[in-house]
């Protein structure tokens, strides 16, 4: 077999590998993203989980997710993960939807997710283009967020928790663009790592978009 031979065959192949990651990562993402629904709808008149028992089963889940991400065990902590944000979500969706104004926040921030997730993966699937550039600046990212995370604990600043909205949308868009970035140039093998980091994304997306919408609504 020739030289190029070969490369139509390695080429074909990764098409291949490419195609079924992303099926299989946009199918379980959908997947984790209902569960979710079905979880936080479950929950609208239930009590809010701990603060601190809602983190540390949330980390928890995430360390396992990726310490499992090659087995079947995988997929049961990504549903785990995605239940226990949707039932600790669940609360305050449930306190907004009780009124016609926080339904319309919670509707709008829906619409807004939506519209930059299919935004930022249509155009990343669509360009082909590898955004890797943006390591560090999510890097960078993640350590000012972490702080101001810190800081907000001790310090209930409005301006602060803003801000901070603003920036978990800007850190999740740049990991959508370098997640479905990877994948689509063979970087990313792992459909479970790609769907809990996209998923963490959306969610990310979601709660800043809620929290920036109820604070210029008035509600807040």
């Amino acid at each position: 077999m020739s030289n190029y031979e070969l490369n139509v065959a390695h080429a074909g192949e990764s098409a291949v590998a490419v195609n079924k990651v992303l099926k299989n990562t946009y199918l379980l993402l959908g997947l984790t993203l209902a569960f979710s629904a079905i979880m936080a709808s479950l929950s609208f008149t239930a009590p809010p989980i701990n603060m601190w028992v809602y983190i540390i089963g949330l980390y928890g889940l995430l360390f396992a997710t990726h310490a499992l991400k090659n087995s079947a065990w995988g997929l049961v902590t990504v549903f785990a993960f995605a239940g226990l944000i949707g039932y600790g979500t669940g609360p305050l969706i449930g306190m907004l939807m009780s009124s016609s104004a926080g339904s319309s926040v919670v509707m709008t921030a829906l619409g807004g997710t939506a519209f930059i997730f299919f935004g930022l993966s249509g155009y990343a699937l669509v360009s082909k283009k590898d955004f890797s550039f943006l390591n560090g600046f999510i890097f960078a990212g993640f350590l000012v967020l972490v702080a101001a995370f810190v800081l907000n604990l001790f310090m209930q600043m409005p301006a602060l928790q803003l801000a901070m909205s603003v920036g978990f949308m800007l850190f999740s868009s740049a990991v959508i663009l370098m997640q479905t970035g990877a994948i689509v140039n063979g970087g990313e093998r792992n459909y479970i790592v790609a769907t809990i980091t996209l998923y963490v994304s959306i969610y990310n997306i979601f709660m800043s978009l809620i929290h920036l919408l109820t604070a210029f609504s008035g509600d807040d």
